[in-house]
């Protein structure tokens, strides 16, 4: 019996990465495959070939991709792009949603943003309990103006979903940097403390309460 339970542990270790991984590229080819129906009915590849190939989608938004980005790259290209914003800008509803949701995507996606750069130590969410969170930079607004000291802004993720979590602002001196980058963080907080990150691999800094 101890065999066997070990093979079927073994087996399931094996198979449950593979069978995620599997499961989440198909949903992510499935719904990129939904772009093919912006092409006209006569255009679309399964009325071409008769059956469906999944992936067009996939080609069709990487190209749609690089159109937008040369051509948002180019200087009647952002004029165009900047006209586009400010009309968007002067709709009520659709002004509060485009303008949170441009402001997040600038900041993760941007090649000046610094969203995620540094990984640190904090107690949350009381003192003695500690949790691994990341500096997205430093609190701004009317925020700013109530807090005594030099503070950051951390965002604590949730495991095994870092998606959902909480953004707090924490003193410099309560955050400890630590020597892991980023994605070896992300790796430890989503598989809940099994995979360890590698210490050669790790990044050596300065921490921020230096």
């Amino acid at each position: 019996m101890a065999a066997l339970r070990k093979w079927l542990l073994s087996g399931l270790l094996v198979i449950i990465p593979i069978t995620i991984t599997v499961w989440v590229l198909q949903w992510v080819i499935g719904m990129l495959d939904q772009t093919l129906l912006i092409l006209p009915a006569s255009w679309q590849p399964d009325k071409l070939l008769g059956f469906h190939i999944p992936g067009f989608g996939v080609l069709l938004a990487f190209l749609i991709l690089l159109v937008v980005g040369a051509t948002a790259s180019n200087f009647f290209g952002r004029k165009l792009v900047d006209w586009w914003h400010a009309l968007l800008h002067r709709i009520p509803v659709v002004r509060s949603i485009y303008s949170g949701v441009k402001q997040v995507s600038d900041t993760l996606f941007s090649e000046n943003g610094n969203a995620f750069r540094k990984a640190v130590l904090i107690q949350w969410p009381r003192e003695g309990v500690w949790t691994i969170a990341f500096v997205t930079g430093a609190p701004g607004g009317d925020a700013a103006n109530h807090l005594s000291g030099d503070y950051l802004s951390v965002y604590v993720p949730t495991t095994p979903n870092p998606t959902g979590g909480y953004m707090v602002m924490l003193p410099r001196a309560d955050c400890i940097e630590l020597r892991m980058s980023v994605d070896d963080a992300l790796k430890y907080i989503v598989s809940m403390g099994v995979v360890l990150p590698n210490p050669a691999l790790t990044p050596s800094s300065t921490p921020p309460n230096s």
